[in-house]
């Protein structure tokens, strides 16, 4: 018996429905990108590890996909080989698209005019637990700029979130911090050597409450005193001012915090300065994992349904410089699409339209008929209207079943009548409702 067909976990295929959805959300996103001056860029699915290991931490390192190097290349190597994972494995897919970004950046440094501004719209990959809005192959949809240190980039990143999710029709929170600010809470608890173990434990607050963070920190070497540094900070209550001040007196002592501190009050200036209509608040707990943020950090979460973030990111200062091309900083933002699909499609805020690819169907009841409808169906076309022509002549009923399955709105029938008038009859799928139209008004009848 044939085993029954199936797909790895943590992955999925999509029904025409749900492309036509997912497009809507690539094509709102692309869409606002562009009008901030930002240019599309594609690089491979997969990398050299090399160029992947190491940049996403120890957690992030356990996640990447490794690829064999050909499909029997395994077989040619000796028992001990085969436990030397470089031996077998010099390829991985990517696990985001901001390192390939940086590798891009550098292998091509010479033709490109920096500030540098791309977006990047592709799958990546991560072999994590699968599991209600994680999967292993997920779509990610990045904005990036490179080359330049100055902070109306994340002022600009933050326009972008706000205008994306008011477009998507999406309320949302956008949280952020600053890795300065991070660095210089470790120095004030004396661990600054410390600093990813604090703040790899902090980004969890939320996950696993504070008691949990603490016994994570205990875990890490981090002392009951330097502990007890920490908590007033990841309690702070009041507005963002009032926050930074706080922090700014508990941090004195710290240069680089300090800087932190000064980052922040420029964007927030920015933002309520320019009326950014978006909810932003100061989350001193958001620390994202990966190693290569630097100063501002990004989070973005749904205000009325229950996921994860559903975009983040930050800025780096020295990304290329692995790949030696040092002292380049940049800022970018990940939009997680398939997370805000789940939002949407939770949410219902996808328009109707987008449920049905082909907006009329005229029916097939014979050659003269057919080759009418065609002809008809070509001028639709030319108008942007997508129309097609049921390719065999057959029975009315299987026909308008037809149109019903794929959710077709609007059925056109010319038939022997119809044909010797020059006419067309146009049925409303949806309401029942007929009406008998020139053939040259068939864009009118449907609403086009």
């Amino acid at each position: 018996m044939a085993q029954k067909p199936s797909i790895p976990k943590g992955t999925r295929d999509f029904s025409p429905a749900e492309m036509m959805r997912r497009q809507y959300i690539f094509d709102t996103i692309g869409g606002v990108f562009r009008t901030y001056g930002y240019s599309p860029l594609e690089t491979p699915a997969m990398e050299n590890l090399s160029t992947l290991l190491g940049k996403y931490g120890d957690e992030g390192d356990k996640l990447l996909f490794k690829i064999l190097n050909s499909g029997d290349y395994a077989a040619k190597l000796q028992p001990e080989e085969l436990s030397q994972a470089s031996k077998i494995c010099e390829k991985g897919l990517r696990y985001d698209l901001t390192v390939p970004f940086a590798r891009y950046v550098v292998q091509h440094q010479s033709d490109i005019a920096f500030p540098f501004k791309r977006y990047q719209i592709q799958p990546v990959w991560r072999a994590d637990r699968p599991q209600k809005g994680r999967y292993r192959e997920f779509y990610q949809c990045d904005v990036d700029v490179i080359g330049s240190r100055s902070l109306l980039n994340e002022v600009e990143l933050v326009a972008i979130v706000e205008k994306v999710f008011s477009r998507l029709g999406i309320a949302v929170t956008l949280k952020m911090n600053n890795r300065k600010i991070l660095y210089g809470i470790a120095e004030m608890m004396g661990h600054a050597d410390k600093m990813i173990d604090i703040t790899v434990a902090i980004d969890k607050l939320e996950k696993i409450g504070l008691d949990n963070v603490k016994t994570e920190l205990a875990e890490r070497g981090i002392d009951e005193v330097a502990v007890a540094k920490l908590q007033p900070i990841l309690e702070l209550a009041g507005t963002t001012a009032e926050k930074l001040d706080t922090l700014a007196a508990l941090l004195a002592e710290s240069e680089t915090g300090m800087l932190g501190i000064a980052e922040m009050r420029t964007v927030f200036g920015y933002i309520e300065k320019l009326g950014i209509a978006l909810d932003v608040e100061l989350d001193l707990s958001l620390a994202r994992g990966l190693n290569y943020y630097t100063g501002a950090i990004f989070e973005v979460k749904a205000k009325d349904f229950a996921i994860g973030s559903i975009c983040g990111g930050g800025r780096y200062d020295n990304l290329t410089g692995i790949f030696g091309m040092p002292d380049v900083s940049g800022v970018g933002i990940s939009f997680g699409a398939d997370r805000i699909y789940d939002v949407m499609t939770g949410l219902e805020l996808f328009p109707d339209e987008l449920n049905c690819s082909t907006k009329v169907l005229f029916v097939n009841l014979g050659e003269e008929e057919c080759l009418a409808s065609l002809k008809a169906v070509a001028a639709l076309r030319e108008g942007g209207i997508s129309a097609e022509v049921y390719p065999d002549a057959g029975k009315m009923k299987k026909q308008m079943e037809y149109a019903n399955r794929r959710a077709i709105p609007y059925v056109a029938i010319i038939g022997s009548n119809e044909l010797a008038e020059g006419k067309v009859t146009v049925k409303n799928m949806r309401t029942g409702e007929q009406s008998v139209v020139d053939i040259c008004a068939v864009a009118d009848a449907i609403g086009e």
